[in-house]
């Protein structure tokens, strides 16, 4: 279900905030880029299933979303085959990095702004379900957190592809949990699969699993943002209170 998948874009980042930013953009993320990381992966968790007719992307925009997903369908084969690949991980982040370095800015709060509007989507709570239409609060919540991307977080482009590869693994490798799997190698047709989930949307998913990533994302993501900021004042405390006895 796409707020499943939303959910384990938004854990897999939150682990591997503390880890991976050095490596790729050689610096620690500032506790603000990592809430904001949090939700453009959740969101990014997502873009696989623009070729699914009936998904969460589908129903964002009504009739509009419902004819790109269906067109994204045709070329890329039907649902779970080319944008359910590594092939498509790597393009899209290759993409983001490409656009990111042509066009700075423009694209980088212009895709802030698509992947908060679908994880917004994804992660409130809909009365309808998850076929909802978008609500005004949507595009207002994801407007916010795009001027705050521009206004204060001025190095999200360095590692916003890194959020769009997680999030697209995660779902793709998510969905190697259920029946049918996913063509990791595409265009090479074998599916791959470890079914632990039999049918989506059944109740290991809904209330055992994705409570269990929403706790440990919330857990993780507290500890990427504030545990290292909270170490550091403390130990400087403690060099300050050894030079003063």
């Amino acid at each position: 279900m796409g707020h499943s998948h939303a959910v384990s874009g938004a854990l897999v980042f939150s682990a591997a905030a503390p880890f991976l930013p050095p490596l790729v953009i050689g610096r620690p993320l500032q506790p603000g880029e990592v809430l904001v990381g949090v939700l453009l992966t959740a969101g990014a968790a997502l873009l696989p299933d623009l070729d699914h007719h009936d998904g969460t992307v589908a129903h964002l925009f009504g009739p509009i979303t419902r004819l790109l997903c269906r067109t994204v369908a045709r070329l890329s084969g039907g649902h779970r085959h080319a944008t359910h690949s590594l092939l498509f991980v790597a393009l899209a982040g290759a993409g983001t990095r490409a656009g990111v370095a042509r066009w700075e800015r423009g694209l980088t709060d212009g895709l802030a702004f698509a992947l908060l509007l679908l994880a917004v989507h994804a992660l409130l709570p809909h009365t309808a379900g998850p076929r909802a239409p978008f609500r005004a609060t949507t595009v207002g919540l994801a407007a916010i957190g795009t001027a705050c991307v521009d206004s204060w977080l001025p190095g999200t482009g360095a590692w916003l592809p890194w959020a769009v590869v997680l999030g697209t693994l995660t779902h793709v490798l998510g969905d190697c949990l259920t029946r049918q799997g996913a063509p990791l190698l595409w265009p090479y047709g074998r599916r791959f699969e470890i079914v632990l989930i039999n049918r989506t949307g059944n109740r290991f998913e809904t209330r055992f699993l994705v409570p269990v990533m929403t706790v440990g994302t919330l857990v993780l993501a507290w500890l990427a943002a504030f545990a290292p900021t909270a170490l550091t004042g403390m130990a400087a405390l403690t060099g300050m209170a050894g030079l003063t006895g």
